[in-house]
């Protein structure tokens, strides 16, 4: 009896740490061949995920009840590009939002006749359900300067909602920049727009001088924005900028820089050109994730941009001690946490 209790406690105290070593845990990659992700989370709990795909010529969404279960979620096509005019060709970078109870996808794209006639646009849908009812095109959101803009993201920050953008950034050479601006809509923009970030470190300026791709969290008394910088090959790296919560965000100097990228390709891990993230919470809603991209080779044929396999993963955001996001750098997606439930079965032991 004594044996039979011992092996029962035993193979409770492993299912426990099972469980616990699942928390958090990803099944990455979560999406093969999806790049730019962006995940909502309702209320609910519920899971919607939204990414570019590499033929770039439509939009679909995915809806699962956990951050694993996204794949192998179905893809639900819910808009294509159009055969002529505005938004015929390279649909990049959706991002889902549900606002006052209206769905919104974000998204840039090129014209049929000119990919490089680069804009971003907006869809809406009143469906409870996105994957359903009817997306109307709400067109052309139309910034200041106008001349290749992409990757909106937007977030809302005591009562005021905001979108950040992508765009030619200067006048005195071809780069691309962050722009800021308080929304007067779901789909306009205040009269001022400015420049938060360009491409002026050297990391930032291998192959394209690019600022793009940016992602917002509020923590610890600061606006946090990370971005990609760099060609989208295994130079494509994340920055960060930081801004105090009661900062004006609309001044171009309340935003700070890190001089070094906070996540770039790691050899050992075979994680090449990490970017475009977004960020979520975990099924606990308290566990920060962080949702990318990333390829698992280093050499690419031809140009990075159509190369396909830019798969979507996710790993848990940690903090550090002053309050600073702690990206993991040399830690692959699961580590942080294995390390953790190791430590844990290590002092039960003794």
């Amino acid at each position: 009896m004594k044996l039979i209790l011992a092996v029962t406690l035993l193979a409770g105290s492993l299912t426990s740490q099972a469980q616990k070593l699942k928390k958090n845990q990803f099944n990455n990659p979560l999406a093969l061949q999806r790049a730019d992700p962006h995940v909502w989370r309702t209320a609910d709990g519920t899971y919607y995920f939204v990414a570019t795909v590499p033929e770039y010529d439509r939009l679909e969404i995915r809806i699962s009840k956990t951050i694993n279960g996204i794949k192998e979620a179905k893809p639900v096509v819910v808009w294509r590009k159009h055969e002529k005019g505005s938004m015929g060709n390279h649909i990049w970078a959706p991002e889902l939002h549900q606002i006052d109870g209206k769905w919104y996808i974000y998204f840039a794209a090129g014209g049929a006749e000119d990919k490089w006639a680069i804009r971003k646009y907006a869809l809406s849908n009143p469906s409870e359900d996105p994957t359903k009812g009817e997306w109307k095109e709400e067109g052309e959101i139309v910034s200041r300067r106008n001349e290749f803009t992409l990757d909106a993201t937007i977030f809302e920050h005591k009562g005021q909602r905001y979108m950040i953008w992508v765009d030619r950034a200067s006048t005195k050479e071809v780069n691309t920049g962050l722009y800021i601006a308080q929304m007067t809509s779901p789909t306009t923009l205040g009269d001022k727009q400015v420049v938060i970030s360009q491409p002026t470190l050297a990391w930032e300026r291998i192959g394209h001088n690019v600022n793009e791709a940016p992602a917002v969290i509020i923590r610890n008394g600061k606006v946090f924005v990370t971005f990609s910088a760099s060609a989208t090959d295994a130079n494509y790296a994340l920055g960060l900028l930081w801004a105090t919560e009661d900062a004006d965000l609309l001044d171009t100097a309340s935003w700070h820089k890190l001089p070094d990228p906070v996540f770039y390709t790691n050899e050992r891990l075979k994680r090449f050109g990490p970017g475009h993230n977004s960020f979520i919470k975990a099924e606990d809603g308290k566990t920060d994730i962080m949702i990318y991209h990333a390829r698992d080779y280093k050499e690419i044929n031809g140009e990075p941009l159509y190369d396909p396999n830019r798969h979507t993963r996710a790993r848990v955001l940690r903090w550090t001690k002053d309050g600073m996001p702690d990206f993991g750098q040399e830690l692959d997606d699961n580590e942080m946490a294995l390390k953790k439930a190791k430590r844990s079965k290590k002092a039960k032991k003794q």
